[in-house]
């Protein structure tokens, strides 16, 4: 019985051979011991699933080509007919010729400044997105040296504009009291990005309310879609400008793609019942008016599409401030259209 219960009461144990014990066992004729590296005991990695690479596309992109290609006939097409044209009247007159051959350069030269302007607004929205991501970079390792590099860039962004020469100098006070890279960046967004804020918001109320009113007393529904679309294009640009992208025709467009993409992931356009609630009044203007329910929805979208936007024009993430809501937002726009009216009767008084 005790010997019984001494082997309940033991338990497995591991223990470990030194190289002079295995050799006596093995001249006493005990048998082998196999030892186990616990290494080896592990999970081979083969054994993990392995996900699958997507595959590239091989071979010439024969979409991109023909695009180009047809691209490249047409402007041939134009160029030839311009100087077959200019080629006649000076045929003809000489002065009306040499009228063509100068509208002609001054068109080149119009082109070409437009073609580099749109660059340059292009460049400015993706230079705002590489300070954005630094940013983030370094909020992530808590990076000195990228804290300070983002730190610069900021002040070379907004370098000669008045209405940030008191943050700057208010952040640059502090450059020597606050050490931490986080804390550093959590400055620069409370100084810097505050005021862009405010301004930003009030942009997207603006929109947010003439597409609500127009598209609410508007009756052709065609004018409808490109009203919207106008002022949801101004809104993202001036965006862009308030935080210093200043975008193009082109950087608008990407950066209503990038915008549409962040909406798609993320599914920002659905509406819930209790935003649509808060915006008609518990079913007040449903009542009222079908257009005035639709120029409602409408400016709400507006507003979501600005929200959406302000995260992609910052070049500091959201970390110290608070991302405006959308009920916030609305808020404002009711709350901006009734102080602008006040102002208006106290101008009239």
């Amino acid at each position: 019985m005790s010997a019984s219960t001494d082997e309940k009461k033991r338990r497995p144990a591991a223990f470990r051979l030194d190289p002079s014990e295995r050799s006596d066992l093995r001249r006493r004729g005990a048998p082998r011991i196999d030892v186990a590296d616990p290494d080896d005991m592990l999970p081979a990695e083969t054994d993990a699933p392995v996900m699958p690479t997507p595959l590239r596309r091989r071979g010439p992109r024969w979409g991109g080509l023909l695009a180009t290609a047809v691209s490249g006939l047409i402007v041939l097409a134009l160029g030839q007919l311009t100087l077959q044209f200019i080629e006649d009247l000076y045929a003809r007159y000489l002065w009306l010729g040499r009228i063509a051959l100068a509208l002609l350069i001054i068109a080149g030269i119009a082109l070409a400044g437009l073609v580099l302007r749109e660059i340059v607004g292009l460049m400015r929205v993706h230079r705002v997105e590489r300070l954005r991501a630094e940013a983030e970079r370094a909020l992530r390792h808590a990076d000195a040296a990228i804290t300070a590099d983002v730190l610069g860039r900021l002040r070379t962004l907004y370098r000669g504009r008045p209405d940030l020469t008191l943050p700057l100098a208010r952040l640059a006070e502090h450059d020597d009291e606050v050490i931490d890279p986080p804390d550093r960046l959590k400055l620069a967004e409370r100084e810097l990005m505050t005021p862009l804020d405010a301004v930003a918001e009030r942009v997207i109320a603006d929109a947010a309310r003439r597409v609500s009113v127009l598209t609410a007393v508007n009756p052709a529904g065609v004018l409808d879609v490109l009203f919207v679309a106008w002022q949801n294009l101004a809104m993202l640009r001036r965006l862009a400008t308030v935080y210093g992208g200043r975008a193009g025709t082109i950087g608008t467009f990407e950066l209503a793609r990038m915008v549409v993409t962040h909406l798609a992931v993320t599914g920002g356009l659905a509406l819930s019942d209790s935003v649509l609630q808060q915006v008609i009044g518990h079913g007040l203007a449903g009542r009222l008016s079908a257009r005035l329910g639709e120029g409602t929805v409408n400016g709400v979208l507006t507003a979501r599409i600005g929200l959406a936007a302000l995260p992609l024009c910052r070049p500091l993430p959201y970390v110290a401030q608070q991302r405006p809501s959308l009920s916030r937002m609305l808020g404002k726009v009711v709350g901006y259209g009734r102080d602008r009216e006040s102002a208006d009767a106290d101008k009239r008084a």
